[in-house]
């Protein structure tokens, strides 16, 4: 069975997919088999009679392989909170199909990446939340926290929330620096990595790419070039 990993955020919007999937991608560089999964997708577009998720989309992409329900097995209509938007379209969504999805992509694969949606926090079905799910699934967390004012009591608030519910947490990765931060930008890393419990694994600059597969590639390929980033997938544990 692969090892693995679950991507959340202190929010939504704080570039969990673009982490995810550069993970992915560099995982793939250096020849690993690697499984991703987005479990549930709110706001997907719809596309030929279906409802398409463009995050298991750049997950996929980034790590050579097909994408199929056991990818993306929830893929919500509307952009709102997962119990509401399955609330709309008729859909309980259920942890035991989510853990069979998840075992058989990780049977084939080395490393498995799973992305959440929103926080820890974010309901999903019957007062069950995010937080669950991963406690389900068994997985560390690796937190995706944005780099300016107010991040530290968002990362700091989520690490301790993740540990209060027994749960590992692996590190944190700071994603989207200025190339000229600020003094909060500048702070914000220390403050973080003293008060989480849990180490600072990346401090991942700001790239705007053409599209977010660009900024992946673009990503991964930096991150190869870093010296640190062996260290930092040891602490992974792969």
């Amino acid at each position: 069975m692969a090892q693995g990993i679950f991507v959340t955020g202190t929010d939504t919007g704080v570039g969990k997919s673009i982490v995810a999937a550069t993970l992915a991608y560099l995982l793939r560089m250096s020849g690993a088999r690697v499984g991703v999964m987005k479990p549930v997708t709110s706001g997907c577009r719809e596309e030929n009679g279906g409802l398409v998720s463009d995050d298991a989309l750049l997950l996929c992409g980034a790590a050579g392989i097909e994408c199929n329900n056991d990818v993306a097995p929830y893929k919500l209509r509307e952009a709102l909170a997962p119990a509401e938007a399955a609330k709309i379209d008729g859909v309980r969504i259920d942890f035991s199909s989510i853990r069979e999805s998840y075992q058989r992509l990780a049977a084939a694969s080395d490393v498995m990446i799973v992305e959440g949606a929103g926080g820890l926090m974010v309901p999903l079905a019957g007062g069950l939340l995010m937080a669950d799910l991963v406690r389900e699934l068994n997985l560390p967390l690796l937190v995706v926290a944005r780099p300016n004012l107010g991040t530290i009591n968002h990362t700091v608030l989520t690490c301790y929330a993740a540990q209060q519910m027994g749960l590992s947490v692996a590190g944190v990765i700071i994603n989207n620096l200025p190339e000229r931060p600020g003094r909060a930008e500048q702070s914000a890393p220390h403050h973080i990595g003293s008060l989480c419990g849990a180490p600072v694994l990346g401090l991942w600059p700001h790239h705007e790419g053409e599209d977010q597969a660009e900024t992946v590639e673009y990503l991964a390929r930096w991150l190869n070039d870093q010296p640190e980033t062996e260290i930092v997938m040891r602490e992974l544990g792969w």
